[in-house]
């Protein structure tokens, strides 16, 4: 009888609704518009979070120890920067408020890369982090004697000693670089940083070696082109030409960065050029960012040489931007000499004007292509606002685009504009993403979904509402239309609100 009894309740309990026993679950979303990129799916679904994981997507009704009431909202998995400079925790809290909970530092990378991890995971991070292998750093340390101890200072602070920027190196330093990379790979590193942009007067036949490293190991390699400039010789779009043929010839994939800030007005020939390469089986990938204006380091070999006004589009001191005020060439003087490493903005196309903006549109909707920020770390006052603190002061200046990029992509090109479906642009900023670096980080594969077993990075956001709210003069200012934000199942934003208590961000690193 017994026996009896206990098999009828198994089967009343294999009856009942999924999830309808109480506190099933750590979380439930329930009654949002859910999108999930890779399958395709675009319907009002629940939800269901335990163990950091997303568990159940379905339509019946499932119950949690913490339900989200999602109705009117969209689901959709966490945003994935792949080219995020703010590396510490203040920028990865301005960057959760749009929507990202993965931001990775793949253009310029770390080195040494273990003290990357390392004090990422002493500090605690709000959102996902990882680096690529930083080559610059790798050449820095090769040309230049006495280097702090702390390698995410060698950047700037040799912007002034041009040996490293201007000179092939020897076969000792070359040996020198590709032994600091490989080391990186073998600490972790996603792949390979090249800032050949930055060294323009570096190897060719360096760019191919260093590539070779990061074929060998099946990991990408992410490339700020060599030159900057719609002249030629040394014209982006040769520039752009050196990245295909490497790609083609070591078999690397290929990813590069920015392609709207780098094309400038040469996007018609760019464009299709590396679209033909990808037809023929060329392992290339690129992004861009919704803005007109870059940020870079005032000093940096893009703004030094004969012609360089003429080369990126007949600009003044008028174009660069330093904390909201436009320069004169007497300041522009002064910092190129003196203060090199003087992080600026420099506007290069004028987006009010349609022509320049359709420029930057075709880089924006390129095929296949992604949305990464480029986001800057954020200054007070000449230096680098605290990493723990929150929230963001008003004063705090970066480019906007550390902390509206996602929201302005939405507000643009879907809501205003509706150059895309929301399934579309969710895509470039999440599967899109994952599924180009999934072959070479098996973690990505769990992100970017809205899935079974993905991981549970999610946002909920107000599909009427989100915006970003960062301008030029007045950067520090959070996105906005953002209800939640879940990292690892963990929400750090909860009912638009941060929760500064929380450090749920992971390291991603390579499994090689």
């Amino acid at each position: 009888m017994a026996d009896l009894i206990k098999r009828a309740l198994l089967i009343m309990i294999a009856l009942l609704p999924l999830g309808s026993m109480a506190n099933s679950y750590d979380i439930a979303i329930v009654g949002g518009r859910v999108i999930d990129p890779q399958s395709g799916l675009d319907a009002v679904r629940n939800i269901a979070i335990s163990n950091n994981k997303i568990m159940l997507v379905t339509e019946q009704n499932i119950t949690a120890d913490k339900v989200i009431d999602a109705n009117g909202l969209i689901v959709s998995p966490g945003f994935i920067d792949m080219h995020a400079h703010g590396q510490n925790l203040v920028a990865g809290r301005v960057q959760a408020m749009d929507g990202v909970t993965t931001a990775l530092e793949l253009e310029s990378g770390a080195l040494p890369v273990s003290q990357f991890y390392q004090q990422a995971a002493d500090e605690g991070r709000a959102i996902n982090y990882g680096a690529s292998v930083n080559w610059a750093n790798a050449r820095i340390a090769a040309f230049v004697k006495d280097l702090p101890e702390d390698g995410s200072q060698w950047f700037e602070a040799n912007m002034d000693k041009l040996d490293w920027q201007q000179q092939p190196a020897s076969q000792e330093q070359l040996d020198k670089i590709l032994t600091a990379v490989q080391q990186g790979l073998d600490e972790g590193g996603l792949g390979i940083g090249f800032l050949l942009g930055y060294a323009p007067g570096s190897g060719y036949k360096e760019y191919y070696q260093v590539s070779k490293l990061a074929a060998q190991a099946g990991l990408p390699t992410f490339t700020h082109a060599r030159f900057l400039s719609m002249l030629e010789p040394d014209s982006s779009f040769e520039a752009m030409s050196e990245i295909v043929g490497v790609a083609a010839s070591t078999g690397v994939h290929a990813h590069i960065v920015h392609l709207n800030s780098i094309s400038l007005r040469d996007i018609a020939l760019i464009g299709p050029m590396i679209k033909q390469a990808q037809q023929r089986g060329v392992d290339i990938s690129t992004e861009a960012y919704p803005y007109g204006a870059g940020s870079t380091s005032v000093g940096s070999a893009l703004f030094r040489g004969p012609n360089w006004r003429e080369k990126v589009g007949g600009i003044s001191a008028h174009n660069f931007d330093l904390n909201g005020h436009r320069l004169n060439e007497d300041e522009l003087a002064h910092l190129q000499k003196d203060e090199p490493g003087t992080e600026v903005v420099i506007h290069l196309l004028d987006t009010s004007n349609p022509v320049d903006q359709h420029y930057l549109d075709e880089s924006i909707l390129f095929e296949n292509g992604v949305i990464a920020s480029d986001g800057m770390p954020w200054m007070l006052d000449g230096h680098p606002v605290a990493s723990g603190e929150w929230p963001l002061p008003v004063k705090a200046w970066s480019h906007p685009r550390s902390a509206g990029t996602f929201s302005r992509f939405l507000r643009i090109y879907v809501r205003e504009r509706k150059l895309l479906s929301w399934l579309e642009a969710i895509e470039k900023l999440s599967y899109g993403p994952a599924k180009i670096l999934q072959d070479a980080i098996p973690q990505m594969k769990f992100k970017g979904r809205i899935q079974p077993g993905a991981d549970a990075d999610i946002v909920v956001f107000d599909p009427k509402t989100v915006t970003d709210k960062a301008t030029f003069n007045q950067p520090a200012q959070t996105s906005s239309g953002y209800h939640y934000v879940l990292v690892n199942g963990v929400p750090l934003v909860d009912q638009s609100q941060l929760n500064p208590a929380v450090f749920p961000g992971q390291a991603i690193r390579n499994a090689h």
